[in-house]
């Protein structure tokens, strides 16, 4: 018989032909493909909005809107982009069909940028001021949003197979893999913030300052060296095939126990009994971590309960929209208690997606000039933000982690939920700063004939703080989904943070329309105005503080009812449906998980 192969989170894996992980020998072709990938895309639409407003002729607001539209469709993406991987493709199939639509949207967008006949006529700032610039005719339209459609088709199967299918190439019950598993994400975090810092800086300066084709054709030529470099490494890796659909199985759950709602669960003052009751058949996937029963979302559980009839002779369920298995159900539990803390994150990327988009808009009316000669492009300032996070975290790994487990007791220091939390309290701090310098930046630019002399360094000390709340934040969420998914959910964990993204772009568009209704009423001007000069981008930066003091206020008290994952390591060949008479002979497993 064949071994085990991988599960879906990368367990211990020795494939049908013998293949086992290589681990490290795999990372070269996996990192510099993402490495290269995430220069690609990124340099691609890091610069939306300027190339919109510039390239297009798009009124300010309305380049936002589509920048905040667009995004967030590609950071949704990515759930598809699981379910197709988990049900019927396996990562590698998707990660490289992603590959090939990302590379044929860098390549529209590149000759909507080169052909005269895909893009508008140039408009200078004083004619696009007066609002006398040509608009994008249907075909220019066209090719520009089928172009970005095909960006967001490849990032929606690249973003949530990118990371899983590297973890597939470590073996997570040898030691010295998982120390080079822990190695992998450090090097994934670490060459995807350099990508990011590359793409905004280089890649961004190139556009504005030397010529868009060639902005827009760096990213795509490395877009296809990032597929070549995907293939050269086929041979060597772990292929975990496709294990199907997630959702169904949540849906089963639902489905299961409230069928079953009427019926009364067994040993309900003891769950370590009730385990033994229930239906617990050995894993007939690729999956080697088990999840113990837990009494959290009780009501769950009764879809495990055995009626006559509900079994086959040789143990499986007969029908699986009437039983469910203690795996199934646990792993739903752990989606339900994930979620409320997911949608705290919405928030705070909400501050980030605000600030990156408006600060654009707010460098245009600016000194952009460093030194005498140097020029920083207005799509590069965000750049400050990354460098920020990417300083700060050695910072946090070498010094405050070593130096808060001396008090805390705990191995990283403080918990994930924990810095998550410092994350959304320095968020709003941000959005304060923002606001002040606003202030500061309108009442200059009124002054001096609608450009400020301020420099655009004023605008470092929100980003740094913003780099640091997303230090916090962001990569604790992603550390958090990895590690608190069940491993047949790494896919769906991948995707679930991009989500949180998304949720926070179209919460930004939905915003920022609203705040223009609700303020230009009784004949007041609108705090969001096409012209930011004559708006109050300030007060909005306040408001949106406050929905951050708000929110952190929802994720504690969520965090606060939180129950961490408990796992157990079961060898398949002696797990066994237990029978009453082989209750008494089982080992009880404590299910009762900390809170923080």
């Amino acid at each position: 018989m064949a071994a085990v192969e991988a599960g879906s989170g990368g367990e211990a894996v020795v494939g049908k032909m013998g293949k086992k992980p290589q681990g490290w020998k795999c990372m070269l072709f996996i990192i510099a493909t993402e490495t290269f990938e995430k220069v690609a895309s990124i340099g691609v639409v890091a610069n939306l909005t300027v190339y919109l407003v510039k390239r297009f002729n798009i009124g300010e607001i309305e380049a936002a809107n589509v920048t905040n539209i667009f995004y967030g469709t590609l950071n949704f993406a990515p759930l598809l982009g699981a379910f197709i991987s988990d049900t019927y493709l396996g990562r590698f199939k998707t990660l490289a069909y992603g590959c090939f639509a990302s590379l044929l949207g860098m390549l529209g967008m590149t000759l909507s940028a080169s052909i005269p006949a895909l893009n508008p006529q140039s408009c200078n700032q004083t004619t696009r001021v007066g609002g006398d610039c040509n608009s994008p005719s249907t075909l220019q339209q066209s090719v520009l949003y089928l172009s970005l459609g095909f960006l967001i088709i490849g990032g929606g199967a690249i973003r949530p197979c990118s990371l899983p299918f590297g973890v597939d190439q470590f073996d997570k019950t040898n030691e010295e893999s998982r120390k080079g598993l822990n190695s992998y994400y450090n090097w994934y975090y670490g060459t995807t913030t350099a990508a990011l810092v590359l793409s905004m800086t280089i890649v961004i300066y190139i556009q504005n300052n030397v010529s868009w084709p060639i902005g827009f054709g760096i990213p795509t030529f490395l877009m296809l060296l990032s597929i070549i470099i995907l293939f050269l490494g086929t041979n060597m890796y772990v292929h975990v095939p496709p294990e199907g659909s997630i959702f169904t199985g949540i849906a089963q759950v639902f489905v299961a126990s409230f069928k079953k709602r009427s019926l009364k669960l067994p040993c309900r003052h003891d769950i370590n009994q009730q385990e033994l009751m229930l239906y617990n058949p050995p894993s007939r996937g690729n999956r080697i971590f088990r999840l113990p029963l837990t009494s959290q979302f009780r009501f769950l559980n009764k879809g495990a309960i055995v009626r006559d009839g509900d079994i086959n002779i040789e143990g499986s369920a007969r029908n699986s929209w009437e039983l469910c298995n203690i795996q199934q159900i646990e792993e739903v539990k752990c989606l339900i208690r994930i979620v409320p803390i997911c949608v705290s994150g919405i928030v705070c990327f909400v501050a980030m997606a605000q600030q990156f988009t408006y600060i654009i808009l707010q460098t245009l009316t600016m000194d952009c000039h460093f030194g005498k000669h140097f020029e920083i492009p207005a799509g590069s300032v965000i750049s400050i933000s990354l460098i920020a996070q990417a300083l700060f975290l050695p910072i946090y790994e070498q010094i405050l982690v070593p130096l808060t487990r001396r008090f805390t007791g705990e191995e990283s220091g403080i918990t994930l939920l924990q810095r998550q939390g410092i994350g959304l309290a320095i968020s709003p701090i941000s959005m304060v700063v923002a606001g002040l310098v606003e202030h500061k930046r309108r009442n200059s630019s009124l002054s001096n004939g609608g450009i400020s002399p301020m420099s655009v360094l004023w605008l470092a000390p929100q980003l740094v703080l913003m780099g640091i709340a997303e230090a916090f934040n962001a990569v604790g969420q992603i550390e958090f989904y990895n590690k608190q998914f069940p491993e047949h959910m790494q896919t769906l964990a991948g995707s679930l943070f991009f989500c949180t993204l998304a949720g926070a772009n179209y919460l930004s568009t939905a915003l920022a329309s609203t705040m223009r209704k609700v303020t230009t009423r009784d004949g007041h001007s609108s705090w969001l105005t096409d012209n930011i000069n004559l708006g109050k981008l300030d007060y909005y930066f306040y408001f949106i503080a406050l929905m951050g003091v708000l929110n952190l206020i929802y994720f504690l008290i969520c965090s606060h009812y939180y129950q961490y994952k408990v796992m157990s390591l079961h060898a398949e060949e002696s797990i066994k449906i237990p029978t009453k008479e082989e209750a008494a002979t089982e080992i009880d497993i404590d299910t009762h998980a900390p809170s923080t």
